[in-house]
This record gives C-alpha cells, sequence and structure tokens, in this order.
C-alpha cells in the first residue's frame, strides 16, 4: 500500500504577489479581480451545484462524451502514464478514468488546498496500486512540469473547458507549455475538454441561471477578496452580469455596483459608482476547426476529437 498522498504548496512564495496584483486589481478602472479566487470552500459547493444545473449543459455534456467514448478514448492513451489532473478540484472527474487508463501515478493541481487534501484522502484508500500526490498551484502562472513530473509519459487531463478562461494568447501559450513536456516525453498527451459556440440565449443562460446559484458563486467572490486584501466589499451591494460577446466569442462575468458606494481595500478608500462593474471572468468560446486549429498551432502534432450529437461540446486528445 502506498504512502498517504503528499499535498506540495506552491502558492506560499507567491502569496505576496499574488496579494499585490489582487490589490491593484481592485483599485484599476476598471476593477477586476482573477477568477482563481472563485474556489474557497464556499465557492467550490457553489461551483458543484452548478454544474447540476438545467442550463449548465456542460458538465453533464462531458460527461456523457467521457462514457460514450472512454474505451476508445482509452485505447489511443495507453495505460500506465502519469495522470496529471489540471483543476482537479474533488478529483471526481479524473476518478471515473482510473480504471480504463490504470495510471501509476495520479497527480492532482488545484488552486484549492482545502479540496483536493481532503479528495485525494480519500481517493487513496481505494486505488491502493495508484500513486497520489497533489500540487497547490496557480498552475495558469506556470508550472514546473520537470519538478513534479520527471521524464516519463504524462496524461494532462483538463476537463470542463476551463481553458475558456484564457485569453486566445494566453490559452495558447499555456497549452505550447503542455505540447512542449509532450514532446520530450514520448507516449505523453493532452486530454482536453472544450465548450462550442453556439446561441447566445443558451450560452447567457448557462451563465446567469433562473435559481440564481451562478449570481451567488459570482458574489461570493468578494467573501476571499475582503479575507485577502483587507477589504469590506457587501456582496449584496453587487449584481451578478453576465452577457456574450459573439464577436471576441466570449461569455463575460460581472459584479455591478447596486449603487454608489466605498469601499476600503488593504486601507485605502475606493468608491464605487452604481452600475459600474468588476470583472471576474471570461469563458471563451470555440468552433471544434478553431481549438484544433490552436492545438496545433501550440506544437501538437496529432489531434483527435469526439463531440456530442449536438456538437455543443468537444473533447480533445492531442499528443
Amino acid at each position: 500500500m502506498n504512502a498517504p498522498p503528499h499535498v506540495v504548496n506552491r502558492l506560499q512564495a507567491d502569496a505576496s504577489g499574488d496579494r499585490a496584483a489582487l490589490i491593484a486589481g481592485l483599485r484599476a478602472t476598471p476593477a477586476s479581480i482573477p477568477p482563481k479566487y472563485f474556489y474557497d470552500p464556499a465557492g467550490c459547493e457553489l461551483f458543484a451545484a452548478i454544474c447540476e444545473l438545467p442550463e449548465y449543459y456542460p458538465t453533464r455534456t462531458e460527461r456523457a462524451i467521457f462514457a460514450a467514448h472512454r474505451d476508445d478514448i482509452a485505447r489511443v492513451i495507453g495505460t500506465g502514464t502519469t495522470l496529471v489532473d489540471l483543476g482537479a478540484g474533488d478529483c471526481r472527474k479524473a476518478a471515473l478514468w482510473f480504471d480504463a487508463l490504470q495510471p501509476s501515478r495520479y497527480v492532482a493541481v488545484d488552486f484549492a488546498a482545502a479540496e483536493i487534501t481532503s479528495a485525494l484522502s480519500q481517493l487513496a484508500p481505494l486505488h491502493p496500486s495508484i500513486a497520489m500526490s497533489g500540487i497547490v498551484a496557480d498552475f495558469t502562472q506556470g508550472l514546473d512540469l520537470d519538478t513534479d513530473l520527471g521524464a516519463g509519459a504524462v496524461t494532462f487531463f483538463y476537463p470542463g473547458s476551463s481553458i475558456g478562461n484564457f485569453s486566445h494568447a494566453a490559452a495558447l501559450a499555456f497549452l505550447a507549455s503542455l505540447a512542449a513536456h509532450c514532446n520530450r516525453c514520448p507516449g505523453s498527451g493532452l486530454l482536453i475538454g472544450v465548450d462550442m459556440k453556439k446561441d447566445p440565449r443558451r450560452l447567457v443562460a448557462a451563465y446567469d441561471d433562473a435559481q440564481g446559484i451562478t449570481a451567488a458563486f459570482n458574489r461570493n467572490l468578494l467573501n476571499p477578496v475582503n479575507r485577502i486584501a483587507d477589504a469590506d466589499f457587501a456582496p449584496a451591494r453587487f449584481l451578478h452580469r453576465a452577457t456574450y460577446d459573439a464577436d471576441a466569442g466570449r461569455v463575460q462575468m460581472h459584479l455591478e455596483s447596486a449603487c454608489a458606494q466605498v469601499v476600503t481595500i488593504d486601507g485605502a478608500a475606493r468608491p464605487f459608482a452604481a452600475g459600474e462593474r468588476i470583472h471576474t471572468e471570461d469563458s471563451y468560446k470555440y468552433t471544434a476547426d478553431e481549438f484544433a486549429a490552436m492545438l496545433r498551432r501550440a506544437g501538437f502534432t496529432e489531434v483527435l476529437r469526439w463531440l456530442d450529437p449536438a456538437r455543443d461540446f468537444c473533447v480533445y486528445y492531442a499528443r
């Protein structure tokens, strides 16, 4: 039996820089908050609820693609690689692949330390043949792949269309870093889920549900911001806004000030006018061909893909 999973926290060294960047974004005009701060314990619970909403099709559609094509995808990937779960959260999506891929090692990577620590402690006894570890990091800012992963074959797993949170330039740079590692380590590849462009009404509804769960998720972001930035945002004084920019191909989420107010941020007053917005998230959408082309530009030479019948969502394996 393996030792209990070891979790390495890479955020500690960058905490002061991240805090300074957060404060600068809050004081800027227009203000912004990086989406990584969504996932405090309350935010993780709210996001899990979002994934089960009738309006939020990505999770169930990706799940259906995986279920329908799991054997085919597993044959392409092969068995025995290190499975690196980017944005692992509760690790449930990756765990569904353990039987098919039989990874020699599982590495959960996420910004939410408490969630992956808890998830790994529950998973490890159920899968004693798989060596498990965790890395607490903002991998969107880079990950020391050679130190953490070694020279063996790696399967990067990035489900849920989280790549949509990156701008096109940032997504290309991130994918290029993964492609470079895959090219150095034979047998490696990337399994990634990507949301497709579609009717703007469906896209907006997925980020502005009738029950208000996404609104609560967006407003909850101000709670960890208050703790980290020593601020006094009142979440109830901000409205949730979700819009789709067809030209840019992205859903945008904002928090809109419901009234004229003054917020103290790290000891300094920051006035917000009524209607002034704080940008909290982008979610870029692609056509199946657009994202396949991006993978090739990033340095992957072979790109396979599986779509649902309605072409709402696409799963790619690139190597």
